[in-house]
Order: C-alpha cells, then structure tokens, then sequence
C-alpha cells in the first residue's frame, strides 16, 4: 500500500505555468513507474505522463513540448511541470503508482488535484 497526496493545482489564466507535487508515503524507487492522468468533467481518466524507475518518459501527445515529469527519489516525490497552459489542460489530475509482480499489476491514486485553466 502507498498514500499519494498531490499538491499545486489551482486556477491559471491561459498561458501561464503550474507545477504539481506528488508524495508518496513509501519509497517511488519500489514501483515501476509513476505517472500523472487527468480527468476532465464527462470525460474518461486519460494519462498525461509517466516515467518509469530508471528515469524513462512518456508524454500525451496533447502536453509534448508543454509538460515535464520529474522525479526526486530522495524526497519521493513526483512532479509535474506545466507551462504555455491551455483551458483544454483544465481537468482534475491524479497521482499515480504502478507496480507490476509476476502476471499481477497492481495501481495506486491519489485523491485528485483541481487545475483550470481561464481568463
């Protein structure tokens, strides 16, 4: 089990800049890969970046060139840059931990950051 509390969301004027926080209650070392997904009212739960334990990232098309996941093993902590924000990137974003074992996978969330982006 891990507790995932993310942090940093909040209302934005298009254009502007972000970044998240996400901090687990046991190391990040020990799951395969983190990641950040979003969900927008109405809308399916969609992945937004990962990256994986030995540091290997995976982009949205949507937020390539926009976006920046991190990771600070020592602090366990994941983060997410976002810069040049759009109202589309308006959604609630969730922490996640993946952790596969054998033919078992098993994912863990955090509780959900708001983020929107308006004039």
């Amino acid at each position: 089990q891990v507790q995932l509390v993310e942090s940093g969301g909040g209302l934005v004027q298009p254009g502007g800049s972000l970044r998240l926080s996400c901090a687990a209650s046991r190391s990040i070392f020990s799951f395969n890969s983190m990641g950040w997904y979003r969900q927008a009212p109405g809308k399916e739960r969609d992945l937004v970046a990962t990256i994986t334990s030995v540091g290997i990232r995976n982009y949205a098309d949507s937020v390539k060139g926009r976006f920046t996941i991190s990771r600070d093993n020592a602090k366990d902590t994941v983060y997410l840059q976002m810069n040049s924000l759009k109202p589309e990137d308006t959604a609630v974003y969730y922490c996640n931990a993946a952790l596969a074992r054998g033919s078992s996978s098993f994912n863990y969330w955090g509780q959900g950051t708001q983020v929107t982006v308006s004039s």
